[in-house]
């Protein structure tokens, strides 16, 4: 079965650079190059990756692009560019000018406002995606749900794409009201939600398959095979799990569906969401 990660990371660490991985994520303060990401994806039988910006600069959107190019198991790259500036969309067309850039990404969990998303001024660059066929992927956290219901819904011809199951409150053990929105959010078909980064949201020594199951469920049950789809937020992940061990969760979770929905979820479903070649 063919099996796409269509969330991962790569990057020279640079304490300056990266300041958002402190002491406390010293395991990830290394360099994460595509040769070691290969050794991970190769043993769980995964033959293809979607490389996603970690950090908020045109020159990372290059670097993961040129990676690209040199590595065939790589098969996209969701970017960032500058979406407030005015000039954005010839920074756009410049970077779609290389057919493995499929996506966009704006870290908006860490913006102060907490309506950036419905910003004009941000809204104005989404607006520049369509004419490039773009994907728009969508980092927030379980209390910016409402906020990008109302966003979606301005864009029903847009793609997006969930980050992370939109990082549901797994420590607390909440499941209200992140369990609703995520029902309501799927409602719009335009909308995929990756099945990422979902340890790394329970207490990294203490969480339990059990704890996470619930989770999953509900983006099953909201989103289906066809919407929804796995990736590994590697290295990231490593703050809580390991690559394996969570290929083989969302295994066993998935295990329920047919073969034809297995292989939607493990790879149709990245490859429609960013138009992957």
């Amino acid at each position: 079965m063919l099996k796409i990660d269509a969330h991962h990371h790569l990057w020279k660490f640079d304490a300056k650079e990266y300041g958002w991985i402190d002491e406390e994520m010293r395991v990830l303060r290394r360099d994460f190059l595509p040769s070691d990401l290969h050794k991970e994806t190769a043993a769980a039988g995964i033959s293809g990756a979607v490389a996603v910006q970690a950090r908020q600069t045109v020159e990372e959107t290059r670097w993961l692009l040129e990676l690209a190019g040199q590595n065939a198991f790589m098969k996209g790259v969701v970017g960032w560019v500058p979406m407030i500036d005015p000039k954005v969309g010839a920074v756009i067309e410049k970077f779609a000018a290389n057919s493995k850039l499929r996506g966009i990404r704006h870290v908006l969990q860490d913006e102060p406002d907490e309506n950036h998303i419905l910003r004009a001024d941000f809204n104005r660059g989404i607006r520049e995606l369509a004419r490039h066929k773009l994907t728009y992927d969508i980092l927030i956290f379980e209390r910016h749900l409402p906020q990008t219901i109302r966003f979606v819904d301005q864009y029903p011809d847009q793609k997006f794409v969930v980050d992370h199951l939109a990082k549901p409150r797994v420590r607390y053990k909440a499941i209200s009201p992140w369990r609703e929105h995520m029902h309501e959010l799927a409602k719009r078909p335009n909308v995929y939600c990756k099945i990422s980064g979902l340890a790394t949201e329970a207490d990294h020594k203490k969480w339990t398959e059990e704890q996470l199951q619930p989770y999953i469920d509900t983006v099953l049950e909201a989103f289906g095979a066809k919407r929804a789809m796995f990736g590994s937020d590697w290295p990231v992940c490593l703050l809580a799990i390991g690559y394996q061990r969570w290929v083989s969760i969302v295994g066993k979770a998935t295990a329920k569906f047919s073969i034809t929905e297995q292989q939607r979820l493990w790879a149709e479903t990245a490859v429609e969401a960013y138009g992957l070649q």
